[in-house]
């Protein structure tokens, strides 16, 4: 390397210890923030995209018009949601079509446990209460009606809670408990509109009521 080359590279060590750092500290970490930023969003994008495709998938196979979905494909676009986008909403959905399939197909152990993933760990409140309400029935279909009202136990969302005490009368009806199960779904229509039709609730007050005459 000549002398003048070597005066060059001093020269540039130098101003680099003068102006570089603070330009990285200072402006070009602002720069840096902006773009890492919106690479990020991109991403997120992406990612959001990928994982609506996957669930796109799984419903389309799960929800097979035949009625009768292959069993093997819904998993495996199950497991790759959660591989992929493990925690989010579009993964644990895909969790509750797994478990709609085991319980068409009498694999009740299945689909408690992959409601129970759900219920733990909820991505949002919402999914952690439907999930929970599909194991309590799981679970009354395992007669253990008993442990599926102890999950049922504590507040429940407004929007859930005509579903969640009917569903606790039809447990406790389950369990022999007629004047409980009654309360229950007397709770259940006063959680009700005045425009909601209750229907089969209805019908399950009725029978308790005429059980009583």
């Amino acid at each position: 390397m000549s002398g003048t080359e070597d005066e060059q590279l001093a020269e540039l060590k130098d101003w680099w210890q003068r102006n570089g750092k603070p330009l990285v500290t200072g402006g070009l970490l602002a720069l840096v923030v902006v773009f890492g930023w919106q690479a990020w969003q991109k991403y997120q994008g992406n990612q959001a995209q990928g994982a609506s495709n996957l669930y796109q998938q799984l419903l389309e196979t799960a929800l097979n018009p035949t009625g009768k979905p292959d069993v093997a494909q819904v998993a495996d676009l199950a497991g790759k949601l959660n591989t992929n986008y493990a925690g989010t909403s579009y993964a644990q959905y895909g969790s509750l079509f797994v478990a709609k399939v085991a319980v068409d197909n009498g694999k009740l152990d299945d689909a408690a446990s992959e409601l129970k993933a759900i219920v733990d760990k909820p991505s949002n409140p919402a999914l952690g209460e439907i999930a929970r309400q599909r194991l309590a029935q799981v679970l009354a279909a395992q007669n253990k009606a008993d442990d599926a009202l102890k999950l049922l136990d504590g507040d429940a969302d407004k929007a859930f809670l005509a579903s969640r005490e009917e569903l606790k009368g039809d447990l406790l009806v389950q369990l022999g408990r007629a004047d409980d199960a009654y309360a229950a779904y007397q709770k259940a229509k006063a959680a009700l509109s005045d425009e909601a039709a209750v229907g089969g609730l209805q019908i399950k007050l009725d029978d308790l009521a005429k059980g009583d005459a």
